[in-house]
C-alpha cells in the first residue's frame, strides 16, 4: 500500500467522497462504453475502473485505521479518567441514566 499521504490521520471526508465519486464515474462509462463499444476502449476503461477502485480503497483503510487509533485514545483517556475520579464517572453515570430513564417513562 502506497503512502501518498504525510499521515493517515489527515484523510478527510471530503477525500473520500471525491475518490468514491470518480469510482461511480469511472463505473458509469464502462457500462456504457460495454454496450455500444468493444476492444481497446472497453480495456482502457477497466483498467482505469480498477486503478480508482483500488485507491479509493486504500483512502478508507487509511481512514478506517485512523478512527481506531481515534477511538482506542478516547478509550484510554476515559479509562484513566474513571481510574483518577471514579465518583465522578459514577455520578456522571448516573446522571446518563437518569436522563435515559426520564425519556423511556414518557412513552
Amino acid at each position: 500500500m502506497s503512502n501518498n499521504l504525510p499521515n493517515s490521520t489527515e484523510v478527510s471526508k471530503e477525500q473520500l467522497v471525491a475518490d468514491f465519486k470518480v469510482v461511480i464515474a469511472d463505473a458509469e462509462a464502462l457500462l456504457k462504453a460495454t454496450a455500444s463499444q468493444g476492444g481497446e476502449t472497453i480495456a482502457n476503461l477497466r483498467a482505469r475502473t480498477e486503478e480508482s477502485l483500488a485507491h479509493a480503497k486504500e483512502r478508507l483503510a487509511e481512514a478506517q485505521d485512523a478512527l481506531i487509533e481515534k477511538t482506542k485514545a478516547a478509550a484510554h483517556a476515559t479509562d484513566e479518567y474513571v481510574h483518577e475520579k471514579p465518583w465522578h464517572a459514577v455520578g456522571v453515570a448516573a446522571g446518563i441514566g437518569l436522563v435515559i430513564g426520564l425519556l423511556i417513562g414518557r412513552r
